[in-house]
């Protein structure tokens, strides 16, 4: 009986130590301006720091090219030139490193549509807790491009597999 207690408690403890960071998952970029979606983005953990990709595009066709990017930046985690990569699928969003739970620091951000590369925050909020002046409504992934000491943030919202099947249906790509 010790011995399936003790296996049992090691398994807890296992999980819970593995377990997805809060910002990890499926979100929804928002326009501050019109409200609207702007993509469908897929935050992961990976070697202790956090990468996110666009897992959608809600505007533009699913395979279209970040040309208005430079060939490189540093410390962009894929080999090759960045402009003639697909806005689905890199890694816009890279080397976060870890603060505490939900909340990474440190990383770089690019828009693949300018190809401007912002320092990056990402803060996990629960429904009901605050950034700034904003206060969640629902789990929140409060994500700020920085420049310097200046933060500017954005709201991001989960999204779920579905809305990614969406936007493909919406936006297909052009080259088939």
């Amino acid at each position: 009986m010790k011995k399936l207690l003790l296996l049992v408690s090691t398994l807890l403890l296992s999980a819970a130590l593995f377990a997805a960071d809060p910002a990890a998952g499926l979100w929804k970029s928002i326009d501050d301006k019109t409200g609207e979606v702007t993509a469908i983005w897929r935050i992961y953990e990976e070697g202790g720091k956090l990468f996110g990709t666009i897992a959608a595009t809600t505007n533009d066709p699913q395979d279209v090219i970040a040309s208005a990017c430079k060939d490189s930046y540093k410390g962009f985690p894929v080999a090759g030139a960045v402009n003639k990569m697909k806005t689905v699928g890199t890694p816009w969003i890279f080397n976060m490193e870890k603060e505490s739970e939900g909340n990474w620091k440190n990383g770089n951000i690019i828009d693949p549509s300018n190809g401007k590369m912002y320092g990056c925050v990402i803060k996990y909020l629960n429904k009901g807790e605050k950034n700034k002046k904003y206060t969640a409504t629902e789990p929140t992934l409060a994500m700020a491009g920085t420049v310097g000491p200046i933060q500017v943030f954005q709201y991001w919202v989960p999204a779920t597999e579905a809305d990614i099947k969406a936007a493909q249906e919406k936006n297909p790509p052009k080259n088939k």
